[in-house]
């Protein structure tokens, strides 16, 4: 069996500053996300918990974890793809997050889905 091709779960991360739910005079910056997994193997796989590491721009790291996300444990078939958003406040405009989800494969098998680094940023903060 060819793992590398039987576990697969590819990764993708949208962003976007919710400066409605904001307050810069109070160090409260909002942050929404929405993260795509695309099974792309040939075995479905079910989420299981998660893991996040949260860095703001003053090096401040909070770690969240927990099952699943947004209180869903979702089975991802092959080829199939799980959306959901979520979000994060941070005390600075520009930070980071990454990660990993726990999953285990419909045949008992279980591994880690990671999670890669992506920026967290107030739409001009960074030149």
């Amino acid at each position: 069996m060819n793992n590398a091709s039987t576990y697969s779960i590819a990764i993708a991360v949208d962003t976007r500053y919710l400066s409605e739910q904001s307050d810069p005079d109070a160090g409260r910056y909002a942050f929404a996300y929405t993260i795509r997994i695309r099974n792309s193997g040939d075995i479905a796989a079910q989420l299981l918990d998660r893991y996040w590491k949260i860095i703001d721009g003053n090096a401040k790291v909070q770690e969240v974890k927990g099952p699943g996300v947004i209180g869903e444990k979702p089975l991802i078939e092959p080829g199939a793809t799980y959306t959901y958003s979520s979000g994060c406040l941070l005390e600075t405009p520009v930070g980071t997050m990454e990660g990993r989800y726990g999953m285990r494969a419909s045949d008992g098998h279980s591994f880690q889905a990671p999670i890669i680094l992506f920026r967290l940023a107030k739409p001009n903060a960074l030149n």
